[in-house]
């Protein structure tokens, strides 16, 4: 798993520097770059409680030997169910959608709409690989979209696309490529086995699901929000503020690689209920997070002007750079917390940690200045600091009333990893 999240985020960057470089500057790709964050602040959100429901229940059943085909039956019709709702809700507001965040460009709400539908498949897939074991299958889905999206955009550049439509639809359908692939080798065979029933699927999808978009559309609100909130002739600057929020995220890549490797040693230690080693082993993991965030900001206040304007050419300036590293290390903060409260089977405070943080960015972004690249860095580090109180006081809860971890929660604490690229 830490090997598919370091090929996609590598693949991201890739992307992003040929794309632009295909369609020649900032202004021209920014419908590209508006539907990227689109896609990923709609798809985990929507997606990943499918998919850690579905792991959970497979799991469940590993452990007693029955067949999990009857629960992907039922958590497929879920997917159907949920994709078929939000695209409804997207063509219904298509003409606001298009107006108000693609300048005025059709061939990108099809392509959100494509690209939110391709994911559904995808989730379901990574389900099925964590909840039976198979994490390399896990790890090739998951890269395998960022490798497929840049191969894409070679190819189309090499055959000197000059429109957005072409890249707007290599990002919608990559994704269908490592979840084809897996499919094709049998990876996501399961055997027959009892009916299930929808309790045994959905016991805690509906916190899981009001988490996770809070959680999705949080760590992209930056750049959705500048795309809303820009004026006219301001395209090429929010192009910008979305290169640096994406190199603000390199010190999360690296920590989502790093912690893959220990969740699941945590996860043996509750299952042997050695609770003191995992309070320990947790205690590291945030030590990790804090070296990691205080490395990223001090690194993007020395570094990241140069880094970025040889990345992209792009011209930001150290505060802000380290304003968004210092908004994700927060956010870093909080998603490791938050798995914690998760695994201590809090999906119900996760689900108003990450809302209250929601709500602060609202608010934040709204009320505390008038710069656009000001307000929306305010907000980001309002919103991450408010989400990581709430789940201190979450987690310091679950402990003093002598919760506990299980394998199953812990399953799904492993794959709470609403940030995707």
């Amino acid at each position: 798993m830490g090997v598919g999240l370091l090929v996609a985020g590598l693949a991201s960057f890739l992307f992003l520097r040929v794309g632009k470089s295909a369609l020649g500057g900032d202004e021209a790709f920014s419908p590209v770059l508006a539907l990227w964050f689109a896609t990923f602040a709609l798809a985990p959100g929507f997606f990943l409680p499918l998919e850690q429901e579905l792991g959970r229940a497979i799991s469940s059943r590993r452990a007693l030997g029955h067949g999990a085909r009857p629960v992907v039956r039922k958590v497929t019709v879920l997917g159907v169910v949920l994709a078929s709702i939000v695209v409804t809700i997207i063509l219904a507001l298509s003409p606001i959608i298009t107006r108000s965040y693609f300048d005025g460009s059709w061939v990108m709400l099809v392509a959100l709409v494509v690209a939110f539908a391709s994911y559904a498949p995808v989730h379901l897939a990574r389900g099925i690989s964590s909840g039976s074991g198979r994490f390399r299958a896990y790890a090739v889905v998951m890269g395998a979209d960022g490798a497929m999206r840049v191969v894409l955009c070679i190819i189309l550049a090499v055959a000197g696309a000059k429109t957005v439509g072409p890249y707007g639809m290599a990002v919608a359908l990559a994704p269908l490529a490592g979840f084809f692939y897996v499919l094709g080798r049998g990876d996501l065979h399961t055997d027959d086995g009892p009916p299930a029933t929808w309790h045994e699927v959905t016991p805690n999808l509906g916190w899981l699901l009001l988490g996770s978009v809070f959680a999705a559309g949080l760590v992209n609100a930056g750049p959705v929000a500048a795309t809303l909130l820009k004026e006219s002739g301001e395209a090429d600057r929010v192009s910008r503020f979305g290169y640096g929020v994406l190199l603000s995220r390199i010190p999360l890549f690296l920590f989502q690689a790093v912690q893959a490797a220990l969740l699941p040693r945590l996860s043996r230690l509750a299952a042997r209920n050695e609770f003191a080693e995992f309070r320990s082993g947790f205690r590291k993991l945030m030590v990790i997070v804090v070296g990691v965030g205080v490395v990223g900001v001090t690194g993007a206040f020395l570094l990241g002007p140069f880094v970025i304007k040889k990345m992209y050419g792009a011209d930001l300036t150290a505060r802000t750079l380290a304003m968004l590293a210092l908004g994700s290390a927060a956010y870093m903060a909080a998603l490791a917390m938050a798995q914690a409260v998760i695994a201590l089977r809090g999906h119900a405070l996760v689900a108003l940690g990450w809302g209250v943080g929601m709500v602060t960015f609202v608010v934040v972004t709204w009320i505390s200045s008038d710069d656009l690249f000001k307000r929306i860095e305010f907000g980001l580090v309002a919103s991450s600091l408010a989400a990581l109180a709430a789940f201190a006081l979450a987690l310091r809860h679950k402990l003093r009333t002598g919760a506990s971890p299980s394998d199953l929660s812990m399953l799904e604490a492993l794959t709470d990893m609403p940030f995707e690229s």
